[in-house]
């Protein structure tokens, strides 16, 4: 299965679960809300202090896997994540990858783009992408 077939099922499902591997090499697992940006599994972390965070910083190997809401359906990306923050991403292409995110993962566009934006920035969040390697699921 290709990503161009999955992004469909990504578009309509955002709940998630995120799976990294701690420094002892066992996986640690969390859920997390993601959407397709830039033909790209997307997620915010608005916790950049999180172990899942800590995680991907070392090792950026990880799973994305997002199911339906009845859990009958899923889909699951394999890849390398890519983290962008306020520390490596220009303030503007930041704060319009924020907006981007939030709109991958929820459909919606935020009620306060404004106080959005100071949270981001308040917060240290980070936008997590993953470019697909591997694509697999029962999603079809």
């Amino acid at each position: 299965m290709n990503f161009g077939s999955a992004k469909n099922f990504m578009e309509k499902n955002h709940q998630g679960v995120i799976t990294t591997r701690r420094p002892n090499g066992l996986l640690h697992s969390s859920i997390v809300v993601c959407g397709v940006y830039d033909a790209k599994a997307v997620f915010v972390s608005v916790y950049p202090r999180s172990q899942k965070i800590a995680n991907l910083r070392r090792d950026p190997v990880c799973t994305v896997l997002t199911v339906t809401p009845d859990w009958r359906h899923y889909l699951a990306i394999e890849g390398n994540a890519q983290l962008f923050d306020y520390q490596n991403t220009e303030a503007k292409n930041m704060r319009q990858l924020f907006r981007d995110a939030y709109i991958a993962c929820s459909t919606q566009e935020h009620p306060n783009w404004e106080e959005y934006d100071q949270a981001m920035v308040r917060q240290e969040s980070v936008v997590v992408l993953v470019p697909p390697e591997k694509v697999y699921g029962s999603m079809i």
